[in-house]
């Protein structure tokens, strides 16, 4: 209730690394950036700040380590954080019950890109690692997942089953399917970001095309 984070690294036996403050109530979401490098975390304050740890200090007792960006956008809570796979400075984030939107922020610019309204609260995002769309999953009033096409937003898919908010969701590590807790008490699983064989092709010609139009630039 403090607002306080701690990075500990649990090999060392002074584990609290890094100290983090800047939100002034509860923190209810936090995500790290693919590289390890940033953090962003989300608060009952409906605040969304992004920390660096290129700014962090070395000392181990310190609380005056400085956030990259502090986002003010958002109108209620916000549990919802997901750092997008293929553009490693676009952080998406969702807000609670009196918010109801998704935002997209450039945390190299500190901008918001986007936001839309989703009509119900935002309880958890998740990037699709092979294509580009976000999956989100959502409370009141219907405690759905909505499936989206990004950059557009077009919505794909909308998945019923839940009885009560979404609460969490995870991916399997082949990124195709995704579980989602409730507090309905049940756990689901869920096929939406397609057969994994699929995906592994979808990757391995993704992966061609770079290569060849890295040669082609150096050539």
């Amino acid at each position: 209730m403090d607002g306080k984070i701690v990075n500990n690294d649990v090999r060392v036996r002074n584990h609290a690394v890094h100290i983090y403050r800047g939100h002034q109530e509860e923190v209810c979401g936090l995500k790290w950036s693919g590289s390890g490098k940033q953090l962003a975390s989300g608060g009952n304050d409906n605040l969304v700040h992004v920390w660096d740890l290129s700014m962090s200090s070395s000392s181990r007792t310190s609380n005056e380590n400085q956030w990259l960006h502090r986002f003010e956008g958002h109108n209620a809570a916000v549990k919802a954080l997901a750092w997008c796979p293929f553009q490693s400075n676009l952080l998406a984030s969702g807000g609670g019950e009196t918010d109801r939107c998704i935002k997209f922020w450039n945390t190299l610019t500190g901008a918001c890109l986007n936001s839309i309204d989703t009509g119900s609260q935002v309880c958890g995002l998740l990037w699709n690692r092979n294509e580009r769309q976000l999956l989100s999953s959502h409370g009141f009033s219907e405690n759905q997942l909505t499936l989206w096409k990004y950059p557009s937003m077009v919505k794909i898919a909308r998945l019923s089953g839940h009885t009560s908010r979404v609460l969490y969701m995870a991916q399997s590590p082949d990124g195709c399917t995704e579980a989602t807790a409730a507090g309905d008490e049940t756990l689901r699983f869920w096929n939406v970001f397609g057969d994994p064989e699929v995906a592994a092709k979808s990757v391995a010609k993704a992966a061609s095309s770079e290569r060849f139009a890295n040669y082609s630039r150096i050539r």
